[in-house]
């Protein structure tokens, strides 16, 4: 395993921050970590990069213990903060000439890792005058000068415009072939784009651990989106089985909630056949990752 957690806890005072977490990652997993503010993520980030410690329990990454192996985990993690601290007045190179001397690796590495994130056009830049965009990469590279077997990544792409997005994401899903990623992020569409995994934190507790491609057997509703070549009166969907909401989205499209996670979708095709409708189109709806983040961390 590149990281273990087990029963970690860690409090500020009086506040709670992290509460008897436990998972593990396996080597290669890209593993997106998710949760409201203050639900602990940063917190747990530090823990597992030896920037902090835990009041209790104990984490592993790449076999080393966070605090009986310090140097060991540093020279196994590429960290990249929420604040992805720069000397502004360097230029590319020449800060990661700086961070290559204290790491300890050889000047190829430098354009090596230029190369991978992209930062060829901008090598000979100070670091003050790039965007915001092109300094998370800098972050990025400096991560990654000393080969690191684990990437942890802190809102990676935050204040990012669209196209950057895109651009910081291709790069950590690339990075992510041969490495272990753990990545936190607010933002539902970069776990689903390049996460193989989600766990959701709320108020210092894993509330859900699961592959991206399970996500669906999460459901505790299931929705159909049907239309129908003729109009429909609403109240005749209540014959149908589990049946809760009907919506009419528009036209003759309509949107039917079903209590189940049974596939619902052959008992409105015979729902059709029997009112003498025909079915256009049907297809189910599969809960998304933001409809489960509200789910687990929606305030009772």
């Amino acid at each position: 395993m590149s990281l273990v957690v087990e029963n970690i806890s860690k409090n500020y005072g009086d506040q709670k921050a992290l509460d008897n977490i436990s998972f593990s990652v396996k080597k290669g997993e890209i593993v997106g970590f998710l949760g409201p503010n203050g639900a602990g993520k940063s917190t747990l980030m530090k823990i597992l990069t030896t920037y902090l410690k835990a009041d209790s329990g104990t984490a592993v990454v790449n076999d080393f213990d966070v605090v009986l192996e310090q140097k060991n985990v540093q020279k196994s993690v590429g960290y990249l903060p929420e604040h992805n601290p720069l000397y502004l007045d360097l230029y590319v190179r020449e800060y990661l000439s700086f961070n290559a001397e204290v790491y300890g690796v050889s000047k190829s590495r430098i354009e090596e890792v230029i190369v991978l994130t992209g930062l060829a056009s901008e090598r000979h830049k100070k670091i003050g005058a790039l965007s915001k965009g092109y300094r998370q990469r800098v972050g990025l590279a400096t991560a990654l000068l000393h080969h690191p077997d684990v990437l942890i990544l802190d809102e990676p792409t935050t204040g990012l415009d669209p196209n950057q997005l895109v651009e910081i994401r291709a790069i950590i899903k690339n990075i992510g072939k041969d490495k272990t990623v753990f990545l936190s992020t607010h933002i539902m569409q970069e776990v689903e784009a390049i996460c193989d995994r989600v766990i959701i934190i709320d108020k210092g507790k894993i509330v859900t651990d699961k592959k991206l491609n399970n996500l669906v057997t999460d459901r505790t509703e299931q929705i159909i989106e049907v239309e129908f070549d003729k109009a429909v009166n609403k109240k005749d969907f209540t014959s149908l089985p589990d049946f809760t909401s009907a919506t009419n989205t528009h036209d003759l499209v309509w949107e039917l909630t079903f209590s189940t996670a049974t596939d619902r979708r052959s008992d409105v095709f015979d729902f059709a056949q029997n009112n003498g409708l025909k079915t256009l189109q049907i297809a189910l709806k599969n809960k998304n990752l933001e409809q489960l983040f509200r789910e687990k961390t929606a305030k009772k």
